[in-house]
């Protein structure tokens, strides 16, 4: 019997190839420490919708929804688009059906790449919100026009709630890690009324948690303290698009997307990917970038950790952390990071990194 049964779905261009080098790590893991990992394979791909007209449904979802975890590779074709001109991927749909109501985005500086800005220490954690905010409005009825065209923003007082106390919570457990213990909201409340009560909330919450630090800027004046003073951030928390910008900045600060893993989670749920997308212009070249997964998939071992109370896939989360820190500071690098290096030789440092297990560690 498998410690954990995980959903896997590739998806398209490069997904497909990370994925797998993901999957050759996670392997690996169960051959040296114990930890063993069932997994099904599902296939909703931008490419399968293009040639089938198949995507994901209530059905796929529910079944899905049975597993322990989902692990997602990267999902749309720019040329494959919804009839309101959207680009298709099931992203979406598993949030609003899960209640993935917080995206967390880790950014971290590691040795052995460098940085366009002048940051010695750079460990951030961004908190996106995933279900409400400009994208709140996706499902509502849409009239094409050439004319006029418009998306409303939603924020309310529940989904802000549990969203800051996961900020709260992340911040506290990163404090036990040696970072500061601070949270800080990027909002607009200045201009948009939905992001007034995103504040209020904010400071209800904060007001409950007095062992962590708390901040807010508008997110204008956040985004470029960010670029200019990163260490000053430990959790960054906002809304949806914010978020994904803001995300992707924090991303530029450390190398690029590469390197930047993700979790959609709900208090239930989870789902681990890549925050870069799927890259069809160097879809089976053997040159991706596979960290970034291969950091999802700690994530996805960590959340289940946590989630299970199961200090044993804790413990290989930090294996598969500590080994892609390892193979960066050695090399070689990938080529987004400067180096020559394909997949295949990036997967090979990250499994030559790899700890060998302890005789305690043996989890079978």
């Amino acid at each position: 019997m498998n410690d954990y049964e995980i959903a896997v779905i590739p998806g398209d261009g490069i997904g497909v190839e990370v994925i797998d080098a993901a999957l050759e790590v996670l392997h690996e893991c169960e051959r040296r420490y114990g930890l063993t990992l069932g997994t099904t394979f599902y296939d909703f791909s931008a490419d399968l919708y293009q040639r089938t007209g198949r995507k994901i449904t209530t059905a796929d979802l529910d079944e899905i929804g049975k597993l322990d975890a989902v692990l997602f590779g990267a999902m749309g074709l720019p040329d494959v688009r919804s009839p309101e001109g959207l680009e298709f991927g099931a992203q979406i749909d598993m949030r609003h059906h899960y209640g993935l109501f917080a995206s967390l985005r880790p950014v971290r500086r590691f040795d052995g790449v460098e940085v366009p800005v002048k940051a010695e220490h750079i460990d951030m954690l961004v908190i996106r919100e995933t279900t409400e905010g400009m994208f709140a409005g996706l499902a509502d009825q849409h009239e094409p026009s050439d004319e006029v065209a418009s998306d409303r923003m939603t924020i309310t007082r529940a989904n802000c709630e549990r969203l800051f106390d996961v900020a709260f919570t992340q911040a506290r457990a990163r404090k036990q890690r040696g970072t500061p213990g601070h949270v800080t909201l990027l909002h607009k409340s200045n201009a948009l009324r939905s992001n007034v009560l995103m504040e209020r909330v904010f400071d209800e919450v904060a007001a409950r948690h007095p062992d962590i630090g708390s901040a807010k800027y508008y997110i204008d004046a956040g985004s470029m303290y960010l670029v200019t003073d990163p260490a000053r951030y430990d959790v960054v928390v906002t809304e949806n698009i914010f978020g994904d910008i803001v995300s992707e900045v924090a991303a530029g600060l450390v190398g690029g997307l590469g390197t930047a893993p993700s979790a959609d989670v709900s208090l239930e749920r989870g789902v681990f990917q890549p925050s870069h997308g799927s890259a069809p212009d160097i879809a089976g070249q053997g040159v991706a970038n596979p960290l970034a997964m291969i950091l999802s998939a700690a994530m996805m071992l960590e959340w289940l950790g946590e989630r299970y109370g199961d200090p044993r896939a804790a413990r290989v989360a930090s294996h598969i952390q500590a080994a892609v820190e390892a193979a960066l500071a050695e090399g070689p690098l990938p080529r987004d990071l400067g180096g020559t290096a394909g997949t295949r030789e990036v997967v090979d440092a990250v499994l030559t990194a790899l700890p060998a297990a302890e005789s305690t560690e043996v989890l079978a």
